[in-house]
């Protein structure tokens, strides 16, 4: 009997192991995500919605559990955000807009400038998106913030800056989404 009931728990604790963190909006968000040999866990995740659109669930994964910006922005070492797009399809140019209005809601002139560059980099990576689509966004201290789309890199933008200014756009004092903000740090 003790080896029986130790065989059932032990594959419940591999089953469970490999179940989501939590369903958010019919998408299974993973407990935890890698960004290289780093493994990070899921802050929080919620909704974007824009009216009464559902638009993506985005998905904040850190190395420590932070429940403010400004400990997600002190924390050293990669993090990452994963959006699961919801809408039925996406333009580029609706994303690089809300990409462009994150960045001037929460950056002031002088940031704008530094990062008009790099900002234009990463607005060329992004085509349409369909729902069913994931955007990844890894940002790595050493080598930069990559953009994944689809399961494929389009874009590593350098800098710790730029990182930092793409984290305020969920995170700052201006977010895409005030519930979404709330969700990402675990509220």
């Amino acid at each position: 009997m003790r080896v029986g009931a130790a065989v059932v728990l032990c594959i419940l604790l591999i089953f469970s192991s490999a179940l989501p963190a939590r369903e958010v909006a019919g998408i299974d968000v993973a407990e935890s995500a890698r960004v290289g040999d780093v493994a990070l866990d899921l802050n929080g995740a919620g909704v974007r919605w824009k009216f009464f659109f559902k638009i993506y669930v985005g998905a904040l994964y850190l190395s420590g559990k932070a429940d403010n910006p400004e400990a997600v922005y002190a924390q050293v070492g990669p993090k990452r955000i994963d959006m699961h797009i919801l809408y039925d399809e996406i333009s580029r140019d609706d994303l690089v807009e809300a990409w462009n209005d994150g960045f001037e809601g929460n950056l002031n002139s002088g940031e704008l400038a530094a990062l008009k560059s790099r900002i234009a980099d990463f607005n060329r990576s992004f085509s349409d998106v369909k729902a069913g689509d994931q955007i990844r966004l890894e940002m790595a201290p050493a080598t930069g913030t990559s953009v994944w789309i689809r399961g494929e890199q389009k874009a590593t933008i350098p800098g710790d800056d730029f990182a930092l200014a793409l984290l305020k756009i969920w995170l700052g004092n201006s977010p895409a989404d005030n519930g979404l903000k709330s969700a990402m740090l675990g509220g």
